[in-house]
C-alpha cells in the first residue's frame, strides 16, 4: 500500500517540513491514527493537506459529505470530526482497507455518522442520488476522468469537489515517454482529468501545490 508520491515532493522541502511541522497539529484519536498511518506507511493525506481540508470544512460547514477512497478512514474521520453535524458517506472496495476502516469508525465513535459503502466506486456511485454539499475524491487516480461525471451529478449546485493526488510528482507533466509503462495509464488519465476540470466551461477550478497535489472544483452556475 505504499504511495511512492508521498516522497516526491512538488514543492521546497523547507517549506514542505515547515506546512507539515508548524501548523497546527492533530490531538487525541486523530492524531494516534495519524502517526499510525505514517509508521506503517499507510498513504493518508499528508498534515498539509489536512490542515487545508478542516478550513475548507469550517468554512463551507457541508451538511452532507461524500468521500471515495476510504483506506483506513482517517479522512473521513477527520471530516466527521471537523464538521459535527454532517453525515459522511464513504465508498472502498479493497477488503482489508474496510475492515481497518470499520475498526477506525469504532474506535472513533463515529458508526453513527459515518456509512461505508463497499464496493467498485464506478458502481456504488450509480445507486446514489445526492446532492453533496462536498465530495472528496482520493482513489484510484487513473478512474478519476472516469468518476468525475457521476461526482458532478452528485455534487450540490454550491458543493465543492475536492481531488487529491493529481500531480504525481510533478510527472504529470512530463512527456508520456518519459513515464515508466506502468504508470502511463495513470499519466494518461490524469491528464485527461486536467484537460476537462481546466477547460470545461460548467466548471470553476484551481489547483494547489498541496501534498501531490489537489484541486478544487464547483459548478459554474453563473454561467
Amino acid at each position: 500500500m505504499l504511495n511512492e508520491m508521498m516522497h516526491r515532493p512538488i514543492i521546497n522541502p523547507d517549506i514542505l517540513n515547515y506546512l507539515r511541522d508548524n501548523q497546527r497539529q492533530l490531538d487525541g484519536k486523530l492524531a494516534d491514527l495519524e502517526n499510525y498511518a505514517h509508521e506503517k506507511g499507510v498513504p493518508v493525506i499528508p498534515h498539509e493537506t489536512v490542515v487545508f481540508l478542516k478550513f475548507l470544512l469550517q468554512q463551507k460547514q457541508p451538511k452532507d459529505i461524500l468521500e471515495i477512497g476510504t483506506a483506513i478512514g482517517f479522512s473521513a474521520s477527520l471530516m466527521a470530526e471537523t464538521v459535527p453535524e454532517a453525515k459522511v458517506t464513504t465508498i472502498d472496495r479493497f477488503e482489508i482497507m474496510i475492515n481497518q476502516a470499520k475498526e477506525t469508525f469504532e474506535k472513533m465513535n463515529l458508526t453513527d455518522r459515518v456509512t461505508l459503502l463497499e464496493g467498485d466506486a464506478a458502481d456504488v456511485l450509480k445507486t446514489l442520488d445526492g446532492p453533496y454539499d462536498f465530495i472528496f475524491m482520493d482513489s484510484a487516480k487513473a478512474k478519476y476522468i472516469t468518476f468525475l461525471p457521476e461526482c458532478l451529478r452528485l455534487l450540490s449546485d454550491t458543493g465543492i469537489l475536492m481531488v487529491d493526488d493529481i500531480f504525481q510528482a510533478g510527472t504529470v507533466l512530463q512527456p508520456i515517454e518519459e513515464i515508466p509503462r506502468k504508470n502511463r495509464s495513470i499519466h494518461r488519465h490524469l491528464n485527461e482529468f486536467l484537460k476537462e476540470v481546466n477547460e470545461s466551461p460548467e466548471l470553476n477550478a484551481t489547483l494547489l501545490p498541496l501534498g501531490d497535489g489537489v484541486a478544487l472544483i464547483s459548478k459554474n452556475i453563473a454561467k
